[in-house]
Order: C-alpha cells, then structure tokens, then sequence
C-alpha cells in the first residue's frame, strides 16, 4: 500500500468515554474513509503505529437529521471503525 493511501484512510481517533474504556481490551476506535475496507484499515494502522491488528470491525454511522433557518437537512453519514491489537501493544492515538 502506497504512503499516499495509508495516510488518507485514517481521518483520526474517536475519542469519548466510551471508546477510553475500551482502550483497556486493546480497542482503539478511529474515522476512516467511506470508501475504504478492512483490509486497508488494518494495514494503514499497523503501517502508522507499528503494531499487529488482530481484527477490524466497521460501521457506517448515519447523519443526524437537523434543521437549519427553518429548513431541514442532514449531517454528512461517516464510517467508523474498531481495530483490535495483540495483547500488550498499545496506540497512542491521541498524539497521531
């Protein structure tokens, strides 16, 4: 996988108390591209931060529908993903 494509695939770390607390099962929960599989997930996260991904869950999180001046529209649908490392590895995902 090219350096350009690694780069692009993860847009950046959720971070909420929620995802924190899975920090502790060697979860870490990013944004990624739409378009992007998990094949190219796991390899741009062993790529960046150099540990074995032991899986790769995704799902595609709907917009919330909201109204703006009267009129209603919906926020941009996003995909997130949860990537599970070997036991003892860890990401510092906050400094990426």
């Amino acid at each position: 996988m090219n350096q350009e494509k690694v780069l692009s695939v993860l847009l950046g770390p959720i971070v909420s108390e929620k995802t924190t607390l899975a920090t502790a099962n060697n979860q870490y929960v990013f944004k990624v591209r739409t378009d992007s599989n998990k094949r190219e997930i796991s390899a741009a996260v062993e790529e960046l931060f150099g540990v074995t991904v032991e899986g790769v869950t995704t799902s595609n999180v709907k917009g919330k529908k909201k109204i703006y001046r009267g009129k209603t529209g919906q926020r941009v649908n996003w995909k997130k993903a949860v990537v599970r490392v070997s036991e003892g590895q860890m990401i510092d995902a906050t400094a990426s």
